[in-house]
This record gives C-alpha cells, sequence and structure tokens, in this order.
C-alpha cells in the first residue's frame, strides 16, 4: 500500500494577509513541512501539492494575484509531483484528487499544511470517510485561530477530535524515527517513551 504525502495550502496568499499571517502560531511552517517531504521523497512516496483558490474574487486566493503558489521557503514541488488547485475546503471536492490517488495505489495519507482547523482537517475527515488511513501532523500544521479562541488551543482541539476518530495523530520527529531516516535528536525525542529503542536507534548512526 503506497503512502502519499498531501501539502495543503501552504501558499504565499497567507503571507499576502499580514495581520493575519502575523497572528499564525507558526510562521516558519516551511521547515517541518520540508522535513516531511523529504522524508517522503526518500521513502519513495507520493507527493502532492494542493493550493487553494477563489477565481474572481480578487483577494489573495484569487490566481490573478499571483499569490497563490508555494510558500517562499518551501523545497519547490518536483516535476512528478502533482499540483492540484482547489476552490473547497477539502482537498478532495473541487479537484481530481481521489481518482489520482486510486491511479497511484494509495492507501494512506499523511496530511499537513494550512489552516490546522479548516482545510487540513476537512480533508482529513472526508479522506477517512473516503477509506483511506489517514495520519494528521499537528506541527506541520498552522492556524491563526477562530471564534476568539487561540491558535493553541485550536490545534489541541483539532488534534482532540480527530484522533483514532478520522486519524493517528503523529510529530514530523515519530515519523522520521518510524522510517528510520531522522536525525539522532529526532529518534531520542520520538523514542521517549521508549528509552531502550531510542537508545538503540542513535546506535545504529554512529
Amino acid at each position: 500500500m503506497r503512502r502519499a504525502l498531501l501539502v495543503i495550502d501552504v501558499q504565499e496568499s497567507f503571507r499576502a494577509r499580514p495581520a493575519s499571517w502575523e497572528a499564525m502560531s507558526d510562521q516558519r511552517i516551511h521547515e517541518p513541512v520540508n522535513r516531511l517531504v523529504r522524508l517522503a521523497r526518500a521513502r519513495g512516496d507520493l507527493v502532492v501539492w494542493v493550493l487553494h483558490t477563489e477565481p474572481g474574487t480578487g483577494n489573495a486566493f484569487d490566481p490573478e494575484r499571483g499569490h497563490v503558489r508555494p510558500l517562499a521557503g518551501v523545497e519547490a514541488p518536483l516535476e512528478a509531483e502533482p499540483v492540484l488547485r482547489k476552490t473547497a475546503h477539502n482537498a478532495f471536492t473541487t479537484t481530481g484528487l481521489q481518482q489520482l490517488l486510486v491511479r497511484e495505489g494509495a492507501g494512506e495519507l499523511v496530511v499537513c499544511g494550512i489552516r490546522t482547523e479548516q482545510c487540513v482537517e476537512t480533508t482529513t475527515r472526508v479522506g477517512s470517510d473516503l477509506g483511506y488511513e489517514v495520519v494528521f501532523v499537528p506541527d506541520a500544521t498552522t492556524t491563526d485561530g477562530a471564534g476568539g479562541l487561540p491558535p493553541e488551543v485550536i490545534i489541541e482541539r483539532t488534534v482532540a477530535v480527530l484522533r483514532d476518530r478520522f486519524a493517528r495523530i503523529a510529530t514530523v520527529a515519530e515519523l522520521e524515527a518510524e522510517r528510520g531516516t531522522g536525525s539522532a535528536e529526532a529518534r531520542v525525542a520520538a523514542g521517549a517513551a521508549d528509552p531502550v529503542g531510542a537508545a538503540e536507534a542513535v546506535a545504529s548512526q554512529m
């Protein structure tokens, strides 16, 4: 069963809205996303880039404005990596994502991106309902909060409602350690609950 990494809405449109961008919980979202992209490529996983568009609106998500492109600092999509453009919150409804995943034989999804509780969570729920095994990576997401709640609370609540219902929750370091390609430090962090296993993992790199 092949795995697919979905990089959702990690795009310049958000930076083009300074007030919203400054309120984001992690303005260096490109760093954990890049780690996931490198991990996926090293494993031979499918990497799918999804960009949100709102044609004809004149706002930062209108393609005519020029902001609908990967966020600066993010690994550039390779020629063989699909770049999909959506107009709905989830990455399935208005794209050919489902057909692409079926064609590529993907049965597991790793999801990351912007915003945690909006497009990333919605894609997670739809993916789960479609029968995919989904891994939600909260530290590779970011948001500016909603309903008067700060971003940290929004992320915590999102994780709580997705866990074991719609997705497995995993950090970037945990995924790196599982795949055997993370740094020694990442393996120690991910293996904190298993000191013996973590020590063996670090030793294997020496």
